[in-house]
């Protein structure tokens, strides 16, 4: 697979994207289906100890303040409130509103008093500026059909020293993966830096560690992601 950038505009048709996204790059890649309503069961993962790794490599301590976007059902909400402490806080949040109602239920009766809720788009996760240690994206980023536009809007909710974690899977991108390859170019283009990346067979994936460097590049200044290979990508 090859990897280039490109300085051109996508194929996509700019009136028909986001309203937020008109000004970003398009994607030149599939983007996956959403709605994937677990990646697999809570059992299933915590016996392989998923949630434990990638904590522990992200380095979760408790009084931090972390994000959880794409919660989905909540399995990684529910366990990085336990992890940061009634001193941390949690803000899970999701585009769909039915699991945004599921996860509230779920948070009350737990008890979780650390965890807020909210709902965001595709294309802005809409988070506090300055606010979080740590955002998560787990098995959700290859759904993101407006990556610039969502790192852009994303990348000002760090702290200083603050971290992105990515969850994924190494395969087609519209087959609820992303290659590596991929991922880099993409936060890179948006100023982020590659500071960890590894493979465990816990996360039948692999764990992406990226920080903020330098100044956000305006829109017309993001310059997008070009593949070309056996993947079937341009």
């Amino acid at each position: 697979m090859a990897l280039s950038l490109a300085g051109c505009q996508g194929p996509g048709d700019a009136a028909q994207k986001a309203g937020g996204a008109r000004e970003f790059p398009e994607a030149d890649r599939p983007v996956s289906p959403g709605g994937l309503a677990a990646f697999s069961t809570e059992v299933e993962r915590d016996s392989m100890n998923e949630a434990e790794v990638v904590m522990n490599l992200a380095e979760i301590e408790p009084g931090m303040t972390v994000a959880d976007i794409g919660a989905g059902a909540g399995y990684y909400t529910i366990r990085l409130a336990q992890r940061v402490g009634s001193k941390g806080r949690v803000l899970a949040e999701d585009i769909d509103a039915t699991v945004i109602r599921e996860l509230g239920l779920r948070v009350e009766r737990e008890r979780l008093a650390n965890v807020s809720i909210k709902q965001g788009t595709s294309d802005d996760p809409s988070l506090p500026e300055n606010s979080f240690d740590r955002i998560f994206l787990v098995h959700m980023y290859h759904e993101v059909a407006e990556p610039y536009a969502f790192l852009w809007n994303l990348r000002p909710a760090l702290r200083q020293g603050g971290k992105v974690i990515v969850v994924d899977v190494d395969r087609a991108s519209d087959a609820h993966g992303l290659p590596p390859e991929l991922l880099f170019c993409e936060f890179a283009a948006l100023g982020f830096r590659l500071s960890e990346f590894v493979r465990k067979a816990e996360l039948q994936g692999y764990y992406a560690q990226f920080e903020a460097v330098g100044g956000r590049p305006g829109p017309a200044e993001i310059v997008p992601c070009r593949l070309s290979g056996e993947t079937g990508q341009k």
